[in-house]
């Protein structure tokens, strides 16, 4: 493909992923490169589903500082992260690497006050004042 064809034609829905990059490796660089990572539906600013909106909430409480990518921008990427980690649904919580949960599961951590203290020992910074 020539250099203006590749510019004519549209690079997908994830504006980060190189074109020479599979899925899998956006994926692992992106779960890799942030200290905490959510894929959901929706963008934080603007969640379309329930359940990322309350991982979001959450979140946001505790005061955390994470990366959203909306998985509903690209098909390739709402069935790729679910290959990842082997888990069937979105929203899904990366801190460090490490695939923590989706939804039921952050908000029982956080009830729980487990979040906060997850967090902390990943060396992330929460609000004192973030319990349930």
């Amino acid at each position: 493909m020539d250099e203006q064809a590749r510019q004519a034609k549209p690079q997908g829905a994830v504006p980060q992923k190189e074109a020479n990059m599979s899925i899998e490796q956006f994926i692992d660089n992106e779960v890799k490169s942030n200290d905490v990572v959510l894929f959901m539906k929706g963008t934080p600013q603007f969640p379309q589903c329930g359940f990322s909106g309350q991982v979001v909430q959450i979140l946001d409480h505790v005061g955390v500082g994470y990366k959203g990518l909306n998985v509903l921008e690209s098909a390739e990427l709402r069935d790729g992260i679910k290959t990842y980690s082997n888990w069937p649904t979105i929203p899904q919580l990366y801190v460090k690497g490490e695939f923590v949960g989706g939804c039921d599961i952050v908000r029982e951590m956080f009830q729980a006050g487990e979040l906060q203290s997850f967090l902390k020992e990943k060396g992330l910074p929460v609000k004192e004042t973030a319990s349930a």
